[in-house]
């Protein structure tokens, strides 16, 4: 094989388990979530910074793409392989480097697993805020690649804004280090906000210094449930302009209730339910008593039909059955879901949500949406049959007009997902010519050879 002198190399570099190249192994690394595939000529294991430093020189010495993965839980093809590439997968290098609790920061490898993280921080007191839905599961690496975020987000930020410092390989070789591990920092040009939400296209990351913030004492939870969901979308506005941020405020709509309702997962909403918030604040005792009080005035108003508190945790758990039932709901619509994360501004929600409502009778798809509702963001699953060509073409046709639709209205388009492989044709209705220029012009600077995840972020 011609390869071998190279594949003789790695093997030295990463050890003889660390470079896999069996086809059953290949293919385990040959996508994400998203349903297209593509099997990598190899997939790699790093265990360490100069490992990964030694497989980007490889790579640039046989022009091989690189495609950095964590637990491949994207669902826009981030993690998707390209013809002749290399993976590399970073859950080897899955340790905790350092913990302060006095100083607020941790230091990690990319493999950790998300939830590891918020689990050691809260052991003293602390919590790491962003709080993806996979988070059980998904690694912070990806969420670092994705900008990652979730409900949380409303009030802490997502993982952009709890990232102080990193350590990462960029496209030609070089090593950099990036902001610090202090809490105020206005020193030099700010690359690790560029890095994070970057997908891998200009560098792999081997280090990642994160902000932990003092864990609340105490959550409470509010359901609400209204009759359209229009009463809903004035509700998160009316929450959203008074001074108590909510910890959480999430909305399902029309149509996912009436999946929860064909699941047998609806029990103890009303009848008339046509939408659903669910609510949370933290702070202290005193303080979580009062911001529900608060909390509770807002969300009060036209179309209310029913209004649930709950401070205990079986309480809690209880309001938020029908929240946690809705994935397995949806899913027995159809056999494919195609996910939009769109985001527009908070007083656009109902007009976006009507917009929705519309697509699914214009193009004849149902159309479930729900999601973080205090920053404006909906997951949009379009559900659709793979095995129907006309109903796939309509689909595509829908994405296209949601897409114009949510520019129109001053919004994005996407809002902790990323773009991935999936969105990028979209990226020059978002962005005009000389943006777009210069992203390229950035992404040439960090990798000149365009060897780190090609076909991801940016438009051909």
């Amino acid at each position: 094989m011609t390869d071998e002198p190279l594949f003789r190399e790695l093997r030295t570099l990463l050890g003889e388990d660390r470079v896999q190249t069996d086809p059953s192994v290949l293919s385990l690394y040959a996508q994400d979530e998203t349903p297209r595939h593509c099997r990598p000529d190899a997939v790699l294991f790093p265990a360490s910074h100069d490992q990964v430093a030694g497989i980007v020189r490889l790579a640039r010495q046989a022009q091989r793409p690189l495609i950095p993965r964590g637990a491949g839980s994207g669902n826009v093809g981030g993690a998707m392989p390209a013809p002749g590439s290399w993976v590399v997968s970073f859950e080897c290098m899955n340790h905790i480097l350092e913990f302060r609790p006095e100083d607020r920061y941790m230091v990690v490898e990319p493999g950790v697993v998300t939830d590891d993280i918020d689990k050691l921080a809260r052991s003293a007191g602390l919590m790491y805020a962003p709080d993806p839905g996979s988070g059980a599961y998904c690694r912070i690496g990806g969420n670092l690649a994705m900008n990652a975020a979730g409900p949380r987000c409303v009030k802490y930020g997502a993982t952009r804004d709890h990232v102080l410092g990193l350590r990462a390989v960029l496209g030609d070789g070089r090593e950099i280090r990036t902001g610090s591990r202090t809490s105020k920092y206005a020193t030099g040009y700010d690359l690790t906000r560029l890095l994070v939400g970057s997908e891998g296209t200009l560098a792999m990351i081997t280090e990642a210094t994160l902000r932990l913030v003092p864990a609340p004492e105490q959550v409470a939870s509010i359901r609400v449930c209204y009759d359209s969901n229009s009463a809903a979308c004035q509700a998160v506005q009316r929450v959203m302009a008074q001074p108590i941020l909510p910890y959480a405020l999430e909305f399902m709509d029309r149509r996912s209730i009436d999946a929860l309702r064909d699941f047998g997962a609806a029990e103890g909403l009303p009848a008339r339910t046509a939408a659903v918030l669910m609510v949370e604040a933290d702070g202290s005792r005193d303080e979580v008593v009062q911001r529900m009080l608060a909390l509770e005035r807002a969300l009060s108003g036209h179309g209310m039909l029913e209004i649930q508190s709950g401070f205990s945790k079986a309480e809690m758990a209880h309001l938020w059955v029908a929240r946690k039932s809705l994935s397995h709901a949806v899913k027995a619509i159809a056999p494919r879901k195609i996910n939009e994360d769109v985001v527009v501004p908070v007083s656009c929600l109902d007009a976006l949500v009507q917009s929705i409502d519309e697509l699914g009778h214009r193009y004849r798809l149902p159309i479930v949406s729900f999601g973080h509702a205090g920053n404006g963001n909906l997951h949009v699953n379009l559900m659709v049959h793979p095995d129907d060509p006309a109903e796939m073409e309509r689909a595509a046709d829908c994405r296209r007009a949601l897409v114009e639709k949510v520019l129109a209205l001053g919004g994005s388009l996407s809002g902790e997902h990323g773009i991935g492989s999936e969105k990028r044709q979209y990226l020059p209705l978002e962005f005009d010519r000389p943006s777009l220029e210069f992203m390229a012009q950035i992404k040439s600077l960090f990798d000149p050879m365009g060897i780190m995840n090609p076909g991801k972020k940016l438009p051909d």
